[in-house]
């Protein structure tokens, strides 16, 4: 049994583990970030102003989806009120289609008057007509 294609399947294995592994442990952390910032090759960062670190929460963790919020800031409305602001604002709808009616009749401009073309001329007397007004010496 020729063991180089045990060694090339085994070799393939232990890279793809590795893959995956590096791929998994990447999500975890920076180490490219940690290392360089332990290192002193990173550029330095400048502390946050206090206002900043007063303002912000120490923990930024991720919300995740389904937790329950607190609660809504102002009651939700009732059927009456949520039927009489769409009675408002249909009333302003159709106060502002009046309105830009009422301003493209002001605005609009009356159609322009057809073009009248002259009584046709025979083609003769067109073609005397240009032969004499030319400037051009012979």
């Amino acid at each position: 049994m020729n063991p180089a294609p045990i060694l090339s399947v085994r070799a393939i294995v232990a890279g793809c583990g590795f893959l995956a592994a590096a791929a998994v442990a990447g999500c975890s952390g920076n180490p490219t970030g940690e290392f360089l910032e332990s290192s002193g090759l990173a550029p330095k960062t400048a502390p946050r102003p206090d206002f900043v670190a007063a303002t912000r929460p120490k923990n930024l963790d991720y919300i995740p989806i389904g937790t329950p919020q607190e609660g809504r800031p102002t009651p939700p409305r009732t059927a009456d009120q949520v039927k009489a602001a769409e009675a408002e604002l249909d009333a302003v709808r159709a106060q502002n289609q009046t309105r830009g009616q009422a301003a493209a009749q002001l605005g609009g401009t009356p159609a322009p008057e057809p073009v009248t073309i002259p009584a046709a001329t025979s083609a003769k007397a067109t073609n005397a007509k240009k032969k004499k007004t030319s400037t051009t010496p012979r």
